[in-house]
């Protein structure tokens, strides 16, 4: 996939399955049912792979587990009609267990990002395409950060060539809410973004100031930058607690 040899992949990922859509290993094969949509929308191959993808959903019935549920549903937005795309990758991002496979929940911020686009929603992919960005560039997934700088850029945003610091990195994909507030937006724009209250974001937010080493909100934006002022007098609102409407004390 990452080559762009996708005759290659969706051989590689249909062998995940016999040729009558049994899985050929009862956990891993479904694994794969989302990037098998990726490559076979690339390769003319939407109405088998709907049909697999499909066959497996029934096969596996109400026990998946979220992994796979969130799977399935970028697989189904793959290969969905445009006009119906959405609502699959909107339920593809709204369980919060998905963050614990950041570059699963990454691709599937980048697709619904590229999809917003091509809707002409400029406003709302940006921040999935950044989002997505940011967990690309601390997993060093060099190909996909291509891919989301590209897309990014289509969206009217020139993207850093820099990885995000290390004190980022160490964070948990839940966590990287951060790099939201750090461009700005509030507690709710953020839980609008990735599917959270405003109350968790704040309180993900509180957890994290003292993991980054800094007091007020408006420090994110140095840190995720790289950029953060050494000399803590050149900042009028260092080491002074603030509240305000946009959440937690920053």
């Amino acid at each position: 996939m990452a080559e762009g040899d996708y005759d290659t992949a969706y051989a590689q990922f249909r062998s995940a399955f016999t040729n009558d859509g049994d899985p050929v290993h009862h956990h891993v094969s479904y694994t794969v049912l989302a990037e098998l949509a990726a490559a076979a929308v690339r390769r003319g191959r939407r109405e088998d792979a709907a049909e697999l993808l499909e066959r497996s959903a029934r096969r596996l019935g109400t026990g998946m587990s979220a992994r796979i549920t969130a799977l399935l549903n970028r697989g189904r937005a793959l290969l969905a009609e445009p006009d119906h795309a959405e609502p699959y990758f909107q339920a593809a991002l709204a369980d919060d267990t998905g963050e614990q496979w950041p570059f699963e929940r990454a691709q599937t911020r980048l697709d619904y990002g590229e999809w917003l686009r091509r809707q002409r929603r400029i406003a709302e992919a940006r921040p999935l395409l950044t989002t997505a960005l940011d967990t690309f560039q601390r997993l060093g997934a060099r190909p996909w950060i291509e891919r989301a700088k590209a897309e990014l850029r289509a969206a009217g945003i020139e993207a850093a060539s820099s990885v995000v610091p290390s004190a980022v990195t160490e964070l948990s994909p839940q966590q990287q809410i951060v790099q939201l507030a750090a461009r700005g937006l509030t507690n709710r724009e953020i839980g609008e973004r990735l599917f959270l209250s405003p109350r968790t974001v704040g309180s993900h937010l509180y957890r994290v100031f003292p993991k980054l080493g800094i007091t007020a909100r408006s420090q994110l934006r140095d840190v995720v930058e790289g950029t953060r002022c050494r000399d803590p007098g050149l900042r009028a609102d260092y080491g002074r607690p603030q509240a305000d409407d946009r959440g937690a004390v920053g």
